[in-house]
């Protein structure tokens, strides 16, 4: 029982340690190697010496960081691109909050669980089990838990984006991608996402906008010009969507070119 209490405060401190960690490499130019990692205890009593402060302070950045912590995954994942292709399919259907932001955001969630799995299975196995079983020291888990995550972002990275942020951060051309710091791979890597999805989305809006443009016309050559067309267009789309099996086709697609990439 106590191994068990021990292995899940660990698991905790380890995720913990791996979202500070991340936070601290965005905002500076420190490296997992020179990380200090604290050691956490909970109570209240007199100060004695300096330290005391020091470890106050730490727990403090700890919890600000934690805070955090959501967004830095989700930008270091294959959230940002499902969940904007949702939105953008959400808006060419014209159904404005149906499918609800809860449920796409939740949706989206599920399948970056789904995408991620390799990522987390090689963390596991690399980083947290040995961490867990006391066979190699935080710095090295640390290192372990980073390296995947970063391979899986420049996999979907633009060499063009990493060029651009590599040059607006005024460091020299790296050889290797491991000489690119993460505080740069992450912004390059939400920008391809992000133009990804716009492709993905114009890509999606095309057909929705044909049938849009198609009953506009009917509707103006029989004079009704007081009809919203959206009201008659609305049902064709749904059922154009449901015909083509819509969802099937855009999961699938989206989760196969995170697999290919």
């Amino acid at each position: 029982m106590n191994r068990s209490r021990n292995n899940t405060a660990k698991r905790v401190l380890f995720f913990l340690i791996l979202c500070v960690a991340v936070y601290l490499l965005c905002i500076g130019e420190a490296s997992p190697a020179d990380f200090l990692f604290p050691t956490v205890h909970i109570g209240v009593e007199k100060g004695e010496n300096p330290g005391d402060i020091s470890m106050l302070l730490q727990i403090v950045l700890l919890l600000t960081v934690l805070s955090l912590a959501p967004a830095i995954l989700m930008l270091m994942t294959s959230f940002t691109r499902l969940v904007v292709v949702f939105a953008f399919l959400r808006s060419a259907l014209g159904t404005q909050q149906t499918p609800s932001n809860q449920i796409i955001a939740g949706l989206a969630l599920f399948l970056t669980f789904f995408i991620m799995m390799p990522v987390w299975q090689k963390i596991n196995s690399n980083a947290l089990q040995p961490y867990l079983n006391e066979k190699i020291s935080q710095k090295v888990a640390l290192k372990e838990a980073i390296n995947p995550i970063r391979q899986f972002m420049f996999r979907q990275t633009r060499e063009k984006d990493l060029a651009l942020l590599v040059k607006m951060s005024g460091r020299k051309k790296p050889n290797n991608p491991a000489d690119i710091l993460t505080s740069v791979l992450i912004p390059a890597f939400v920008i391809s996402e992000l133009k990804t999805a716009f492709i993905i989305g114009f890509v999606l809006y095309v057909p929705f906008l044909i049938i849009d443009m198609v009953v506009a016309s009917v509707l103006l050559s029989m004079g009704m010009m007081m009809l919203p067309p959206i009201l008659i267009s609305l049902p064709f789309k749904l059922m154009l969507f449901v015909l083509v099996d819509g969802w099937h086709m855009i999961v699938g697609s989206m989760v196969k070119s995170f697999m290919v990439g």
